[in-house]
């Protein structure tokens, strides 16, 4: 959310998926060091589990260096200079017009929104679909099968009798990465929704292969086209289809959806895969082929769009919603003060 608030319009996707190649940069340091030769063994495990003490440490010290997000100086604050002088060191310009002219007609929105709460995304039709869409997004990442093969990757690589299993699984490690920085590159050219629909589509290709013969190759794909999009869109999107009002609310319901989720899955993959065997994976092909279209139909493309344009697509479409819901004899019973 702080990531997409003080990026620029045009580099929004860019950076945001600097979020997901934190992730999987961590996930392949985590795994070199998890080797048995380095610490992963009875004497240093303890200290593979402490060190990360010290990114935590750098983390704490570096944030009091990171400028207040300019939106919500502007939006939330009305402190137009101090938005001012934080978009100048943030843009490295000393002209930010577009800029805080974008946030002001966010602002004038704003004065309908305020901030909006969590039950209030649900019963508001004009969140009902943007929140129905982040859901089912961070479910895509989630219950696309990724995480499935990365808990239990040296598992699934014993069954398919590969030698050294676990380099196998940071070779795995080593994809995830190398394509997360494709992303990062085409993200803005490509468009969010390309992206993720490229993915799922992937994947659900890899899932079929895996299915037929695990062996490595489609075990790489489905890991490669799971990082083209799926990976880290659902992330950064959420921000882009809401305003600032209701923004917090959106992403705090995205991410209990996305860990939730990724609980089941991590928790419930190795009872399944018990029951259906080398087959568990046509359950995820089935489930990204439903994202796939649900993507296809539903989610809009947010490239290149400024905050307040997207929100006030879903904002036409829910007042309209309610005023196909409200009948003229239901109008006029309304009090003057409701209208």
């Amino acid at each position: 959310m702080y990531v997409g608030e003080v990026a620029p319009t045009s580099l929004r996707g860019a950076l945001g998926t600097l979020h997901q190649l934190g992730v999987v940069v961590g996930i392949l340091i985590a795994q070199i060091f998890g080797l048995e030769p380095i610490m992963g063994n009875d004497s240093l495990w303890p200290l593979l589990l402490g060190c990360i003490f010290v990114p935590a440490l750098v983390q704490s010290a570096a944030l009091p260096f990171c400028p207040e997000s300019p939106r919500f100086l502007l939006i939330n604050r009305n402190e137009e200079d101090k938005a001012k002088s934080v978009l100048k060191k943030l843009r490295g310009t000393t002209d930010v017009t577009s800029d805080l002219q974008e946030m002001k007609e966010e602002s004038r929105q704003m004065m309908r929104e305020k901030n909006v709460t969590i039950l209030e995304l649900f019963r508001s039709p004009l969140y009902r679909q943007p929140i129905f869409i982040a859901i089912v997004l961070q479910l895509s990442q989630q219950l696309s099968g990724i995480n499935a093969v990365f808990y239990y990757s040296t598992m699934i690589f014993e069954k398919a009798q590969v030698e050294q299993p676990i380099y196998a699984t940071i070779g795995a490690g080593i994809v995830n990465t190398a394509f997360t920085v494709v992303s990062l590159f085409v993200v803005e050219r490509a468009g969010r929704r390309t992206l993720h629909l490229i993915g799922l589509g992937g994947m659900a290709a890899c899932a079929i292969l895996m299915t037929i013969a695990l062996v490595l190759l489609p075990f790489f794909g489905f890991v490669a086209f799971f990082e083209i999009g799926p990976g880290p869109i659902p992330w950064f999107i959420v921000a882009e289809l809401f305003s600032q009002g209701p923004r917090p609310a959106a992403i705090a319901v995205a991410g209990l959806s996305n860990w939730t989720s990724n609980f089941i899955v991590g928790m419930g993959f190795q009872y399944v895969e018990k029951l259906c065997g080398a087959y568990v994976f046509i359950i995820f092909t089935v489930l990204l082929i439903i994202f796939f279209i649900f993507t296809f139909f539903k989610v809009p493309e947010t490239k290149g769009r400024t905050f307040d344009e997207i929100a006030s697509d879903f904002r036409q479409g829910g007042e309209t919603n309610t005023d196909k819901q409200t009948s003229p004899e239901e109008f006029h019973s309304l009090g003057d003060s409701q209208v």
